[in-house]
């Protein structure tokens, strides 16, 4: 039996309440799925899975309390718009085959490359060769009343009634209109929500499973908790970072509560058979969409999810899918709208070429991969930018020639040694020279003795008048200019000075 509404149920209500995130929702994550059938196979039964789920959730609340959140702060804000917009594309993407009427594809996973060897584009190719029009009909239909629901200003005011709601409703009349009057536009139920509909009691006991506490003694079992817990906590950080970008109040969470609330959700999850939950970018997104104020929006979305799978399956299942990618279609555009890429390719390749490569990357990648490429990108930018602003190169006027002046910069590492390195080598012969150290409060030995290399042995060499200034004492270098050199620099200080 699929135990993916146990989690979504817990995530909601569990997580809800102990996280102090205004909209964020959590859930079973796509970015999951593969460590976790991979564990389950490994393991050899999921009652031994899920003690591994349970360690991951103690291992989570230690993260908590040693507040490991505090690694949030490092994401860059480009990297985490990539990523939302990058996730905004995987959106639209996969509900184009489900709003062709073309559902032979698992609902809710995230990835561009299918478990068969294929993509999302030949997914798609296959769907325009097997048009569903009742589908296609009601994803129009759907997407209609969306729009209206937010533009047409009457429609706007009914803030109690989510336009989500309302198109779901109408996808589900449609279809039952088509099936009684025996229209070919009719939707099979394999276009619909498909959920198992309890019978028997035995029925909902087999709904709850336990964990094999014996396994708490397996290695095997502590490795795949380490591993689930770790890259689940990554992941709602990074969704977590994103919330608080899209809450309109501006409100911060603080991750490291957030690392206990999922620490806690995820020992009740693995408590009850349930599987292991993130903090959910998709579900997030659409909770704001639909216009969260409080975590209170999450908590009753559990409870209302989990009495609806308990008493109302066989309504739920004659949602189509097509009418729910209608919804996903918007909320996949309001993260991926033109105007965000437009915002950072103005700002510059800086900015951009993060934003980019992490959208690419989530794109054709996965989340995590995506978002450290990012990452890696962004740290490259920040190196080559430090390398190139060691220094500021100029050249003084003065009435007997130019003096060049260099001043570095207030931090000067093993990171600019080539920078530096480079540019006295091009300093050519019978040149005056000023290497300027005041405004610097930490210089890499490397770089230290470039500079003692470059004025006591090619200097001489080549006839260079060197002058070091603000040097301190404790980077042991010689700032007196050569006797030779005095009366030059003391005209160069009057000249400074007047």
């Amino acid at each position: 039996m699929d135990n993916s509404g146990d989690g979504i149920s817990v995530g909601g209500i569990v997580v809800g309440y102990f996280s102090n995130s205004h909209l964020s929702v959590s859930g079973p994550a796509a970015g999951l799925t593969a460590i976790v059938l991979a564990a389950i196979t490994d393991l050899g039964a999921f009652n031994i899975f899920l003690t591994a789920g349970l360690i991951a959730g103690l291992l989570q609340l230690i993260l908590g309390y040693i507040k490991a959140g505090s690694i949030s702060n490092y994401f860059p804000t480009n990297v985490i718009e990539g990523m939302l917009a990058g996730i905004g594309v995987i959106i639209i993407l996969k509900q184009i085959p489900h709003a062709l009427g073309y559902d032979f594809e698992l609902e809710g996973d995230e990835s561009f490359f299918q478990a068969n060897g294929g993509n999302i584009i030949e997914t798609i190719l296959g769907a325009l060769n097997s048009l569903h029009f009742g589908a296609i009909t009601i994803t129009l239909v759907s997407l209609a009343i969306l729009l209206m629901w937010t533009n047409v200003p009457f429609l706007s005011k009914l803030k109690l009634v989510p336009g989500a709601l309302v198109a779901v409703i109408v996808g589900i009349i449609l279809n039952e209109v088509f099936i009684s009057t025996g229209s070919s536009l009719a939707i099979s139920s394999e276009h619909l929500v498909s959920l198992p509909i309890p019978e028997t009691v035995e029925d909902f006991k087999n709904i709850v499973l336990l964990p094999d506490f014996s396994a708490f003694l397996n290695y095997k079992v502590w490795i795949v908790g380490a591993t689930i817990a770790i890259v689940a906590s990554i992941e709602t950080l990074l969704c977590i970072e994103a919330a608080d970008r899209m809450d309109a109040q501006k409100r911060l969470t603080n991750t490291n509560v957030e690392l206990k609330a999922q620490g806690i959700g995820n020992i009740v999850s693995s408590l009850i058979g349930g599987l292991p939950l993130t903090s959910v970018v998709v579900r997030t997104s659409t909770n704001n969409s639909a216009g969260a104020k409080s975590k209170m929006a999450a908590i009753v979305h559990g409870i209302f999810l989990l009495l609806s799978v308990l008493t109302i399956p066989f309504l739920l299942n004659k949602i189509p899918f097509a009418t729910l990618a209608a919804v996903l279609f918007l909320v996949g555009y309001k993260l991926a709208k033109p105007s965000v890429i437009i915002h950072f390719w103005k700002k510059g390749k800086y900015q951009f070429m993060p934003f980019i490569a992490t959208l690419l990357g989530v794109v054709f990648l996965d989340l995590l991969k995506g978002v450290a490429l990012g990452i890696l990108i962004s740290v490259i930018f920040i190196v080559r930018g430090n390398m190139q602003r060691a220094y500021r190169f100029r050249k003084d006027k003065y009435e007997k020639g130019d003096i060049i002046r260099i001043d570095l910069a207030q931090e000067v590492s093993f990171l600019n040694k080539a920078a530096i390195k480079n540019t006295l080598n091009e300093i050519p012969e019978n040149s005056k020279v000023v290497i300027n150290a005041q405004d610097t409060v930490y210089i890499a030995h490397d770089v230290l003795d470039l500079i003692n290399d470059f004025k006591n042995v090619r200097a001489k060499e080549d006839n260079i008048k060197v002058m070091l200034i603000g040097f301190k004492k404790a980077y042991e270098i010689e700032e007196e200019a050569d006797e030779n050199n005095h009366v030059f620099f003391e005209k160069y200080e009057q000249h400074r000075q007047n």
